[in-house]
């Protein structure tokens, strides 16, 4: 099997390649380095083993001729190439809509044209904001006006679900559309405002945990290698194609409650400072006081359910970061 990743040099892409490559799989992977890193996958391309399996482009998705060629040879393609982290988004707010956007339309176009199965990655963002849990596939969308640029991301993937399933009804493309809920593991930077890394970062460091807002605010969490099986289980499921799925965690904690975790669990000395939403980030920021998934429609499909609780994810990165100070990751 031939497999494109976009975005494969970034935090969830380069686990998935790496587990697709352990499969036996080949794997091309294209990632124009804005929020990847080459170091990500450096390991993979030392493998002897993935030596002639494992293909590394680095350019844009919107670079037609490459994504003609790269589309062309392959049999499924993951698109995960996007805008990530609210910091780099309010940063960027013209790149992140324009990648997100045209980024996703040229996959589709292509796919369309080679008639290659496609799983587009979506967001738990597009519900917007929802005060209840769960949030179930078929929920509105709940937004604030266009004047606050934290919207745009949403609004740009609610749009690639939109021209994903509009190619699936109209054309019969071979779609899939995974909404992931706040994705975690090792390889993920703390750079764009990942909330995780960020305090794992601060707590190892003896810094105090910066927390936005009243710190009330509660999310779930997923394990990356999750994240890659739901993926996997889902590009290779018949059933799925058309439809949209939840892929995350289920259990509910506070901001707050996360930061003393993780105090706790490092043995930090670090207090906890909390930051108004002003302060913190540009004037168009709003956040979402809860987010919560339903996975029961992953878990009927293909059987989905996170196997990594929320210690276990900290446990992870907490070992990761601690042998990599000093490194992107933080």
């Amino acid at each position: 099997m031939r497999v494109l990743i976009t975005g494969g040099a970034g935090f969830i892409g380069s686990h998935l390649a790496e587990a697709h490559l352990n499969k036996g799989d080949e794997v091309y992977v294209i990632d124009d380095l804005s929020t990847g890193f080459l170091d990500n996958i450096a390991g993979l391309q030392k493998e002897k083993r993935f030596k002639d399996r494992f293909f590394v482009t680095v350019d844009s998705i919107l670079n037609h001729e490459k994504m003609l060629e790269l589309v062309g040879i392959c049999d499924q393609v993951y698109h995960l190439a996007a805008a990530v982290g609210v910091l780099y988004v309010l940063a960027h707010p013209f790149e992140s809509i324009r990648t997100n956007i045209q980024g996703t339309e040229k996959v589709l176009e292509l796919c369309n044209k080679f008639k290659k199965r496609v799983l587009i990655t979506s967001s738990s963002e597009v519900y917007g904001k929802h005060l209840h849990a769960p949030l179930v596939e078929t929920d509105n969308v709940i937004y604030g006006p266009s004047t606050k640029f934290r919207w745009s991301y949403a609004a740009s993937k609610l749009m690639d679900e939109f021209m994903a399933l509009a190619y699936h009804r109209t054309n019969g493309l071979d779609v899939v559309i995974a909404r992931l809920f706040n994705t975690v593991g090792p390889r993920q930077t703390g750079a764009y405002g990942m909330v995780i890394p960020r305090f794992v970062g601060q707590a190892l460091e003896g810094k105090a945990l910066t927390v936005y807002g009243d710190g009330k605010q509660t999310r779930t969490f997923t394990y990356v290698k999750d994240v890659v099986d739901a993926l996997m289980g889902l590009m290779a499921s018949p059933d799925a194609t058309g439809q949209v799925f939840n892929v995350g965690g289920t259990e509910e904690i506070s901001i707050e409650s996360l930061a003393r975790k993780i105090i706790a669990m490092t043995g930090s000395d670090s207090t906890i400072e909390y930051i108004p939403y002003d302060v913190a980030f540009a004037k168009d920021f709003e956040d979402m006081r809860r987010r919560v998934p339903s996975i029961q429609k992953i878990k009927d499909c293909i059987g989905f359910e996170p196997k990594t609780d929320l210690n276990g994810i900290l446990e992870n990165v907490i070992k990761f970061m601690s042998e990599r100070k000093g490194t992107i990751y933080r």
